[in-house]
């Protein structure tokens, strides 16, 4: 085997996903070195390591087991993140498309040698401190349901918009397929570097989606008088903002691993998933 360590995560909720990782388990156990993280582990009785020590484990990828949700934890977890290969226990399955039926075969393969794809995340600075690094998308709202609010948008120095909305989102290729497409935003392929800005819901008919470079610095403030928003990232955390804070987004310098299962093209994936 060319690869030595691999790591496991998975969700703990479902039965059939715990069973999913005792096979991994069972299968590998005797061929790799195997770091279960440490909630998947309590379930088993077994020894663990949380996500964002693997890599000083020297673990050279991580198995995550579930859906979306489960691979953007992983990711946010880890500062600087290992190669994913997500097993799709969930739904649509983009960030984990790899079917069940088919992931002992699929692992046994990766174990001689595989190669990934580097996707870019955000990093995100509030009042001129990282608080996250967005993979999919940065989603600022309002913080009373059905309110409108006003956001200024600068991209570098230039204003952008004055948006009214319902809220904002800032989504990164991979997360164009996500909440932005949902919101009316143009899906982006994963090799254009960009961020998409699509205003939720706007009252102005100008207010349309945009297509911002990924080297440029945005700039988002509360533009109305006590007012609050919430910043959600990746819908995993969010913080509360109010008139006067400042959000800051930068591309960052640790892009999202996915390991290449497939030569599958971009365009042929979205219209299967999305059919």
């Amino acid at each position: 085997m060319a690869i030595k360590k691999i790591g496991i995560d998975s969700r703990c909720d479902r039965f059939e996903v715990i069973e999913m990782v005792k096979e991994i388990l069972a299968h590998f156990s005797s061929k790799v070195q195997i770091f279960v993280a440490t909630p998947t582990a309590d379930i088993l009785g077994i020894e663990g390591t949380p996500v964002e020590k693997m890599r000083d484990q020297g673990v050279e990828l991580i198995i995550s087991v579930g859906g979306d949700g489960t691979v953007l934890r992983n990711i946010a977890k880890m500062k600087n993140p290992l190669p994913i290969l997500g097993i799709n226990m969930g739904t649509l399955g983009f960030l984990a498309d790899l079917e069940p039926k088919d992931a002992i075969e699929t692992i046994e393969e990766v174990l001689y040698g595989f190669s990934y794809l580097e996707k870019m995340r955000v990093d995100v600075f509030l009042n001129e401190e990282m608080i996250e690094t967005a993979t999919n998308e940065i989603a600022i709202m309002s913080a009373k349901p059905a309110k409108i609010i006003q956001f200024q948008v600068h991209i570098g120095d230039c204003l952008l918009d004055d948006i009214r909305a319902d809220g904002v989102v800032f989504a990164t290729p991979t997360g164009s397929t996500a909440y932005a497409m949902s919101a009316g935003g143009p899906i982006v392929n994963p090799r254009v570097n960009a961020i998409v800005v699509v205003p939720v819901a706007p009252f102005k008919l100008s207010s349309r989606p945009w297509v911002i470079p990924s080297d440029t610095e945005i700039t988002i403030k509360l533009a109305a008088q006590k007012k609050e928003a919430i910043i959600a990232i990746d819908g995993q955390k969010s913080y509360r903002i109010r008139t006067g804070d400042v959000v800051k987004l930068k591309k960052s310098k640790f892009p999202a691993r996915f390991v290449k299962i497939s030569d599958t093209c971009f365009y042929e994936r979205v219209q299967r998933k999305l059919t």
